[in-house]
């Protein structure tokens, strides 16, 4: 009876950890790449958004929003780099370089509003000199409302607070950049 019990258990967790809402990435590691980082103010990379993909949401999901905030630029309050959302429940992935708004590769009727950079779309990692290891957070939030109303002219604590009021579960995967 213990066997038994004990096989139940393992499989009752596997199945549970299997479940879980989940943001992964193909092309992003513990650091970021060339790829990513910013291309002005002392900055020489490519800023390109990175491709990023979601398993499990959960039920009753009817939009998604994706930021990316530096909490440890020298602001007070962070920096933030990416804020996408109205993402359809349907959608699952973001391609690379989906944040670059002219090239129109973001998810249709998807709006990518103002970051700190002044501009909707992404806008990639650039540190000050000497500031250090920045931390950079990537986080989807699974919303139960299908329209924020709000636009590409937005500002990142607005939406911010919009996603905090309707958010069902969100998932973050973490990296860091220094100059």
């Amino acid at each position: 009876m213990k066997t038994l019990i004990l096989i139940i258990a393992c499989c009752s967790a596997t199945l549970c950890q299997a479940q879980t809402f989940t943001l992964k990435s193909k092309e992003l590691g513990g650091q970021a790449a060339i790829r990513q980082v910013f291309n002005a103010s002392g900055c020489n990379g490519e800023n390109i958004s990175p491709q990023l993909y979601w398993e499990n949401p959960p039920s009753g999901t009817r939009s998604f929003a994706v930021t990316i905030h530096d909490e440890n630029a020298p602001t007070g309050s962070g920096w933030w780099h990416w804020v996408i959302f109205d993402i359809d429940r349907s959608v699952s992935e973001l391609r690379s370089g989906a944040g670059t708004v002219e090239k129109q590769l973001a998810p249709p009727n998807s709006i990518q509003s103002r970051t700190d950079f002044g501009v909707p779309g992404y806008g990639g990692p650039c540190p000050p000199p000497g500031s250090g290891i920045h931390k950079y957070t990537i986080t989807i939030y699974a919303l139960d409302i299908a329209k924020l109303g709000l636009d590409q002219n937005a500002a990142a604590a607005l939406v911010g607070f919009n996603l905090s009021a309707h958010v069902i579960e969100k998932a973050s995967l973490v990296f860091y950049f220094r100059r």
